[in-house]
């Protein structure tokens, strides 16, 4: 039973970290835009600009 008197304390304050952590996401805005991510994820950006060329898994096979 003593070391409650440690457990409950460790407790508390981990809590208040994860709620401290919690809140400082809404205040950053992490949740503001929940819909964009999975219309963003479906963008093509990995080709550099100005390479317009479509390249297919028959030029990436053939190191071109």
């Amino acid at each position: 039973m003593d070391v409650l008197i440690y457990l409950i304390p460790v407790a508390l304050v981990l809590g208040l970290l994860g709620l401290a952590g919690f809140l400082w996401s809404l205040k950053a805005g992490q949740y503001d835009d929940l819909e964009g991510a999975k219309y963003r994820i479906l963008q093509d950006d990995d080709l550099p600009d100005g390479d317009a060329r479509e390249s297919t898994g028959e030029d990436r096979a053939a190191g071109r």
